[in-house]
């Protein structure tokens, strides 16, 4: 697959994620899985696109005024720390991967037939909240993934908040994980391809500027939670397919 062609596809997949908040890390593990790279490199490429992804929606998240920071915050005081375990875990055999497949399928499930929230959200107990982090956290420094795929359909099912505040903070949720993932790739020998770092991050970076602009102008809360239900079910049943 040439580096034209995962430029491209790398576009369209930051669009379609961001317009819900995520950075689309396991679409371009998947992706990057067919043409051929190491896993331990793919892990890397996938998190720093990540990271350019969301890090531009959340810049635009903010000035929408959608990040709640007092909500957030109880959501990635552990979670930031366990990403980075987890991001020192080298993969072996494919349980990580059946296990996020059916966690994603039945989020996924309850998303769409969950009943109608009520207009007030819920508040939750920061233990609570910084369990549910820590535990997102550490499987998605391990798979090599922001988290945001979890946490999206978890805060939509418990009626955390508006559908457009869970999408700017599951963005803000995949940047600071990512990072930590990151970090804890490094403790580890990781060979970098710096052109076609440099070609498929500009790529993901224009395509998720598109994305979060259209989720903030353009998509009504009903439409993301279809969207992200949608995603998220692809998402597992792809991931279950590759290790059966």
């Amino acid at each position: 697959m040439s580096l034209v062609t995962l430029a491209l596809l790398f576009f369209i997949i930051a669009v379609i994620y961001s317009l819900v908040g995520f950075g689309g890390g396991s679409s371009y593990i998947a992706i990057l899985l067919l043409g051929g790279l190491a896993q331990q490199d793919i892990r890397l490429i996938a998190l720093v696109c990540n990271i350019l992804v969301v890090a531009g929606a959340s810049i635009h998240y903010q000035r929408a005024r959608l990040l709640p920071w007092k909500k957030i915050f109880p959501l990635i005081i552990v979670s930031v720390p366990l990403a980075f375990l987890g991001g020192t875990v080298e993969l072996t055999g494919n349980i990580y991967k059946i296990i996020a497949a059916v966690a994603l399928i039945i989020a996924s499930i309850l998303i769409l037939t969950k009943s109608k929230t009520t207009s007030q959200p819920k508040t939750y107990s920061l233990p609570t909240l910084a369990a549910t982090g820590g535990g997102i956290g550490l499987l998605s420094g391990v798979i090599g993934i922001g988290g945001g795929i979890f946490l999206a359909p978890l805060l939509h099912i418990i009626n955390w908040d508006r559908a457009k505040v869970i999408s700017a903070t599951a963005s803000m949720f995949i940047l600071v994980n990512s990072v930590a993932g990151i970090a804890g790739q490094l403790t580890n020998t990781v060979a970098i391809n710096w052109i076609q770092l440099f070609v498929l991050g500009g790529s993901v970076l224009l395509g998720g500027q598109l994305g979060s602009q259209l989720n903030i102008n353009i998509l009504r809360p009903k439409n993301i939670k279809i969207m992200t239900a949608i995603l998220v079910g692809f998402v597992g049943a792809r991931i279950l397919w590759s290790v059966l």
